[in-house]
């Protein structure tokens, strides 16, 4: 239904709705999903088959860089119970760290009812150098209780390294070679989905096909924070993360205050400065452009200087408040919303006390678009395109 407001009509617009109610309701389910919908992912394998290592790296973290509240990793077991780790910059998504399958009084029923099993929202077993019978019985019990799960064939950089010397290595035929030694031992199971990983190298090998494989199967409302929390291993997987933004542009410009059409009960972004900070904020992290993401990056590809290159006034507005993470009170009257007004001429100070709609999702596309140029700016100096 038009209105003779040109808010309302670029709302409903936006939203493909008839009504700003509906509008609304859609747009905040959008937003929820962005920001505050939590993702479960339970982590098992047997033990040694680096379920730690995994973890750590969907994280970008690594215990023997002494990196805080990365889980423990070594050549024996070192989860004896269930722990979990929280993203470290996404706190809504959790890994949970569970005790390898390898002991002889293993059944599936009893590890299912010790290790929380109603939990998670999907599982994913580690394999290591082969499959074993605790592997099949873990995946059939798992099956049966119709949650999803997906196997991972760890250590494939070690794979590669015992097997280069060799006279006439090829390393797609190794690939294959390991993916079908997997498949034919898993033959038990209905279409397995398996999946070559290399916990050292994340960016290498089969991890963008893994997230692929989720994004497809996952809830909707579930692989928006997945999307979030998983480290770019390329500018493909970057574009995904933008996309993901983008579309959730037009909701945060409508929730951000700047129509008071209709009331949001229990909206916790109240303000027009701090939904867009918070926006933004999620992409920052997101993309990888944050002091320690960087720092991480320019050890593994041995570019010391690489957070030199990134000039966005809005990263480095973002990264002075950084600490904070999303506590939003921390930037408020901050650098980057005085960034963000000196976008719109004319508008000063007014964007805390609310602006159009129009404007406020010009402000979220022109922001995004900078982190995106920023994150591209440094994927091509670390040689990840």
């Amino acid at each position: 239904m038009a209105s003779a407001d040109p808010d309302v009509n670029a709302v409903l617009q936006a939203s493909g709705e008839s009504t700003i109610k509906k509008a609304t309701q859609k747009a905040q389910t959008q937003i929820d999903q962005l920001f505050n919908i939590s993702l479960h992912i339970a982590v098992t394998g047997v033990t040694g088959s680096g379920k730690s290592s995994f973890i750590n790296a969907v994280r970008g973290l690594n215990y023997d860089n002494g990196d805080k509240g990365a889980a423990k990793t070594g050549v024996i077991e070192t989860t004896m119970n269930v722990t979990s780790y929280k993203h470290p910059t996404m706190p809504n998504v959790t890994l949970w760290d569970l005790p390898g399958i390898g002991s002889p009084n293993f059944t599936a029923k009893k590890y299912f009812k010790d290790t929380q099993f109603s939990t998670y929202d999907f599982y994913i077993i580690i394999l290591s150098k082969r499959v074993t019978e605790n592997d099949i019985m873990l995946a059939k019990e798992i099956k049966r209780s119709k949650k999803l799960f997906y196997f991972v064939r760890s250590k494939i950089d070690e794979d590669i390294r015992a097997e280069e010397t060799k006279r006439n290595f090829n390393k797609e035929e190794t690939l294959s070679q390991i993916k079908r030694n997997c498949m034919e031992h898993l033959k038990e199971i209905e279409n397995p989905k398996v999946f070559l990983i290399s916990s050292k190298d994340i960016t290498a090998f089969e991890f963008e096909e893994l997230i692929d494989t989720l994004m497809s199967e996952l809830p909707e409302r579930k692989w928006s924070a997945l999307m979030q929390s998983v480290p770019i291993t390329s500018v493909a997987m970057l574009k995904k993360k933008v996309k993901m933004f983008e579309e959730a542009a037009w909701a945060a410009a409508s929730l951000s205050g700047v129509i008071a059409v209709v009331p949001v009960p229990g909206l916790s972004l109240g303000c027009d400065a701090s939904i867009l900070v918070s926006f933004f904020t999620r992409c920052y992290y997101s993309f990888g452009l944050d002091d320690k993401s960087l720092k991480k990056l320019s050890e593994r590809v041995n570019k010391p200087q690489l957070k030199d290159f990134i000039k966005s006034p809005l990263v480095l507005a973002l990264a002075m408040g950084s600490n904070a993470r999303l506590s939003l009170s921390a930037f408020a009257g901050s650098a980057v919303v005085e960034y963000l007004c000196s976008l719109v001429p004319g508008v000063g100070s007014a964007l805390a006390a609310g602006i159009s709609f129009a404007c406020t999702f010009h402000l979220l596309k022109c922001g995004l678009k900078e982190l995106e140029d920023a994150a591209l700016m440094v994927l091509e100096e670390a040689g990840l395109q």
